[in-house]
């Protein structure tokens, strides 16, 4: 990684970058490098170059949070890779289980036994893609709490009450995007209007140094900083990174989200639980890959998962037409696609295998203990 090159792009935003040691400019680059958007990154240089952090004592606490609503699909090992990469800068990584988002969200048609059953599943699926990290409080450590035992406090209520002041309906149904939701789709149902004040009350409760997530999740974070500026109170510096197109996407994509991938289109979506012919069967029937256009899911994967995780693309043709290739960079990898040398097919597969081979420990952690996965297929939707 070229540090310099990473961090350059803020310096003249955050001009205490320069002043970094060598340790915490690296430390600073693996947070922020792999990242679509960075917002309001001077919390985080001051952090490093102060030793400080909200919580007091110096350790940087990164959240994600997840609505439990169902096995994972590939999106989930895009938030992992940047979480490994959080967990070997020496920040906490906090995995927050909203169980109570998600039955405010009707998922499992609000029955709470369903959704804690799925954030169960959660926790063990993230400790597989993490590499069974140490857990605890600490740096480079690994955390799980659920959004049930942070609300067991009036001061939380308290927090959101707070978060929910001066905030129009206007303001906030145009936030439902975090839900899944359009603008107009929660007028019958209250606590809806309360999702977006709770999300930024577990943040601020929570003391989190670092907000995560999806380029889906903006809306959320900026509701939050915009309620910090209100306040007064401190901000977290927000990542937020790419979205996955569904495997049938096509053109240009668009801020709307409606191209990402979701599990309700199963052909169109790869679910972490794809055993590897399914996931080539997916890849070769489903996927959309134009040597004409420069965009296709299948490009994202090898961006987003391939690439980052094994450092190449694997191609091993049909012997009867072509020899196996390997690809260490994107851009070549299009422009083999484009000009001919590698056929769309083999593109795919090689995709689909670098996939998949970032799926063994998942696969091997619930063949080894598959009592919370079944336990998961078992549930009514």
């Amino acid at each position: 990684m070229d540090i310099e090159a990473v961090l350059q792009p803020y310096t003249e935003q955050c001009p205490r970058i320069a002043e970094l040691n060598e340790e915490s400019k690296k430390r600073l680059a693996l947070m922020v490098g792999s990242v679509d958007e960075t917002v309001g990154i001077s919390h985080l240089v001051d952090c490093l170059a102060d030793s400080t952090s909200l919580g007091g004592d110096g350790t940087i606490r990164c959240y994600v949070g997840f609505e439990p609503s169902g096995k994972a699909h590939i999106g989930w090992k895009v938030l992992s890779l940047q979480l490994r990469r959080m967990l070997d800068a020496d920040a906490n990584v906090l995995v927050f289980l909203a169980d109570w988002h998600a039955w405010v969200n009707d998922k499992f048609n609000g029955v709470m036994d369903d959704i804690q059953t799925t954030a169960t599943y959660m926790e063990e699926t993230f400790r597989a893609l993490l590499g069974h990290p140490e857990e605890g409080d600490g740096p480079g450590q690994l955390r799980f709490l659920w959004a049930s035992t942070l609300m067991d406090n009036g001061d939380y209520w308290a927090r959101v009450l707070r978060c929910s002041k001066g905030a129009t309906l206007a303001m906030v149904r145009k936030t439902f995007t975090i839900m899944g939701r359009d603008e107009a789709s929660s007028d019958h149902d209250l606590s809806k209007f309360y999702y977006p004040a709770m999300q930024a009350s577990d943040i601020f409760e929570l003391n989190i140094d670092i907000a995560l997530g999806g380029m889906d999740q903006r809306k959320a974070h900026m509701f939050m900083r915009d309620v910090a500026t209100k306040w007064g109170w401190s901000k977290a510096t927000c990542l937020h990174t790419p979205i996955i197109s569904s495997l049938k996407a096509t053109g240009t994509r668009m801020e709307s989200f409606d191209h990402k991938m979701s599990k309700s289109d199963p052909s169109g979506a790869i679910l972490l639980h794809d055993a590897e012919n399914i996931l080539r069967n997916k890849m070769k029937k489903h996927a959309y890959l134009n040597p004409e256009d420069e965009h296709s899911p299948v490009y994202e994967l090898a961006e987003h998962v391939v690439l980052p995780e094994w450092g190449e693309i694997v191609v091993t043709p049909n012997p009867k037409f072509g020899e196996p290739s390997t690809w260490t960079d994107l851009a070549s990898f299009k422009a083999a696609v484009t000009d001919g040398t590698l056929h769309p097919l083999d593109a795919k597969l090689g995709v689909a295998a670098g996939i998949s081979r970032g799926l063994e420990a998942v696969a091997a952690h619930f063949e080894a203990k598959p009592e919370t996965l079944e336990a998961v297929n078992r549930l009514r939707k």
